[in-house]
């Protein structure tokens, strides 16, 4: 028996002249996406970005018959569908404005993990890209045993960030600009398979989607948009690695680069970055940690325990604040606002209020911690 709610959920997505943003209006505007099919014209016809051209897409008896072909290959393949309102979707994308509705995940990394960081480049990485990719996802892994190493499955730098974190036993996933019946490039299919025992693979496509040209610059935004920051190796003057950092910089995430000689034509990106002020300059680990705030002096000594003054009779909710971040060093915005069961909105507020009380501190990348 077919999964009738996915069906309708996939059957959204493939609804010609409905792209992500106008799809979210319409699961605002109905609740759900299976009374896109079944509302009368007239109510459709009130939702921003729906007219009759549209209607007459909605009702191509075709979607839903692809929708549900797409939901055997789900079923019979073990994949997990991220959608756009279930707790299971990454929260730090879901709030950036094209987001997808779905999302495909084959896998078992935590894509709502505590740390998340993206590192792209060049294919055409050099020893010097390859040795600094692979040190610094080292050293991450001293630091943090389950940071979540986010790239694109590509040819060079990519291939490093994900064969690295492998090697030193962190979880990784690489994001795809096709579907998940096939492997591009089919040279990392064994590096793929090892992926999905720590890791996975993660797209917006569905089976049989090819892997067209235009498809990796949506493949970026996802690289850039489900990470807590994003790290530049090495890149040429243009290309998928530099289109990755712009839409990171335009997410408002934390963007790193790491510098080259002026005259190498694999740090023109890179060093451009840099002296746009649009990613701070870093050389190792230790650089991102500290920008990141995720290595700080307030964490406890091997002997020291930290007293934390706090008044005694706080409200419940800010209460409630308290005892999760007291769990963790950091914890994103979003992953407290499910956490809570509260509203980013009204989170935001109480969290603007405890700090100025100086009972929390927000730091680079959405995240709060106790001060």
């Amino acid at each position: 028996m077919y999964n009738q709610n996915l069906i309708y959920q996939i059957g959204l997505t493939l609804v010609k002249g409905i792209g992500n943003i106008t799809a979210k209006q319409i699961i605002e505007h109905l609740g759900d996406p299976e009374s896109l099919f079944k509302e009368k014209a007239r109510i459709l016809e009130q939702i921003s970005g729906i007219n009759r051209r549209v209607i007459a897409e909605i009702r191509n008896p075709a979607v839903l018959k692809r929708a549900e072909k797409e939901v055997l290959f789900i079923e019979k393949n073990g994949i997990k569908v991220l959608y756009i309102k279930n707790e299971n979707y990454p929260v730090r994308f879901r709030e950036c404005i094209d987001s997808p509705v779905i999302m495909y995940f084959h896998g078992n990394a935590d894509l709502n993990a505590n740390k998340i960081i993206s590192i792209v480049g060049t294919r055409n990485a050099s020893a010097y890209g390859r040795e600094t990719t692979e040190r610094i996802v080292k050293e991450l892994s001293e630091e943090y045993k389950n940071i979540l190493i986010v790239s694109g499955l590509a040819y060079g730098i990519d291939y490093s960030a994900h064969q690295a974190a492998l090697k030193n036993g962190l979880p990784t996933v690489g994001v795809l600009a096709h579907g998940l019946d096939l492997i591009y490039p089919h040279q990392h299919r064994k590096l793929a398979i090892e992926m999905l025992e720590k890791g996975g693979l993660l797209t917006d496509f569905l089976s049989e989607t090819n892997p067209d040209r235009q498809n990796f610059v949506k493949r970026n935004r996802i690289v850039a948009g489900i990470s807590d920051c994003t790290l530049v190796v090495e890149s040429a003057g243009k290309g998928g690695a530099l289109i990755t950092a712009n839409i990171a910089d335009a997410y408002n995430k934390d963007l790193f680069a790491i510098p080259g000689k002026v005259n190498d034509i694999y740090s023109q990106g890179c060093n451009k970055l840099i002296k746009e002020k649009k990613a701070a300059l870093v050389e190792n680990a230790e650089d991102i940690m500290r920008e990141m705030c995720w290595k700080t002096s307030y964490q406890k000594k091997s002997n020291e325990v930290i007293q934390r003054k706090l008044p005694i009779d706080l409200p419940p909710e800010q209460q409630q604040i308290i005892n999760l971040l007291a769990k963790s060093e950091s914890i994103h915005l979003n992953i407290l606002s499910i956490e809570l069961n509260l509203p980013v909105s009204k989170l935001s507020s109480l969290l603007f209020d405890m700090e100025l009380d100086g009972m929390v501190k927000a730091i680079p990348g959405g995240l709060y911690r106790l001060i």
